[in-house]
């Protein structure tokens, strides 16, 4: 009989043990990890991935087709997502990726995921995500597109996602509250549609979150908690942070290349056709010798372009 007991309590334990997991949407630090296995640098408490604050701001120089390019090159074919509304549309977003998954609702998974938040201490759903940013994220929302009665940002939540985060948004769905979200100086979002309604308005569920800094599917980008943000002109492309560095260092490059063309044509010193094809050992001997000329004038870090004239073969 004992040992029947004790099968019942165990089985009792797995169950309910099951059941927690199941309504925790967050995920842990071990998991995170696992997933993430390319970065070798530092990370939150969490586990997500954390670039400097110094590669972010080299980030913002950034152009997408050269961000594309290298992420193209390294087998990462689908990080750039389209067709935008912007708010704040002349300013650069870029900042780390905190990751939200809402779905439609249904009565049942919304109580359970409900009820294991507010044991933890938390209230509203749509806000949760909103509590883990800190300064340089940029909260990253697949809201499956949801206009009517979708809208789980308006003026309140985007005032406090920039308190926390002096960032923006990358949301899937509609907003709400524009005119008073343009207010909020340096609040860049990208979003996909305007409604003045909002989520789950009284009698009525619409919207559940599913995941916090889990994969979650932006347009057709699978995006990962800590991946690196750059959206400008209204599109949006995602970094993985293992690709970070050579992003920035192949765009410093390429910037120094097209300054050192430009200056060269418009001096007469070689034709259109000479720069704008394959150089010649000649044209890169005289590039390497402009670039250590001007090492301290130029909008390169140092360091950058010590390395690069240290792996230079000539």
């Amino acid at each position: 009989m004992n040992q029947l007991l004790l099968r019942i309590t165990v089985l009792a334990i797995t169950v309910s043990s099951y059941r927690a997991a199941a309504q925790e949407v967050q995920i842990s630090r071990n998991e995170l990890i696992a997933l993430t296995p390319e970065w070798k640098g530092a990370r939150f408490a969490d586990g997500r991935p954390r670039v400097s604050d110094t590669l972010l701001q080299r980030m913002k120089q950034v152009s997408v087709e050269e961000a594309w390019a290298v992420m193209k090159n390294a087998g990462y074919g689908y990080q750039v997502a389209e067709t935008w509304q912007v708010l704040q549309p002349d300013s650069v977003l870029v900042g780390r990726a905190v990751t939200a998954t809402f779905m439609p609702a249904r009565p049942d998974v919304w109580k359970a995921i409900d009820s294991l938040g507010k044991q933890q201490g938390k209230r509203g759903q749509n806000t949760w995500p909103v509590d883990l940013l800190v300064k340089g994220d940029v909260y990253v929302a697949d809201q499956f597109g949801a206009h009517r009665n979708g809208p789980t940002i308006g003026d309140n939540v985007g005032n406090a996602i920039f308190a926390r985060s002096g960032n923006g948004i990358v949301y899937d769905g509609a907003l709400r509250d524009i005119e008073g979200l343009k207010e909020i100086p340096g609040f860049t979002a990208f979003y996909t549609s305007y409604d003045p309604s909002y989520h789950n308005p009284p009698g009525d569920l619409n919207t559940m979150i599913t995941a916090i800094n889990r994969p979650t599917r932006i347009r057709t980008v699978t995006v990962m908690p800590g991946d690196v943000v750059l959206g400008k002109l209204g599109v949006v492309v995602f970094v993985p942070p293992h690709l970070a560095e050579k992003v920035c260092t192949t765009s410093e490059i390429v910037r120094l290349r097209d300054m050192f063309g430009h200056e060269r044509l418009r001096e007469g010193k070689y034709t259109a056709g000479q720069i704008d094809t394959r150089w010649t050992d000649e044209i890169e001997k005289d590039f390497s010798r402009w670039i250590n000329d001007h090492i301290s004038e130029l909008p390169v870090p140092k360091a950058t372009i010590q390395q690069f004239l240290k792996d230079r073969t000539w």
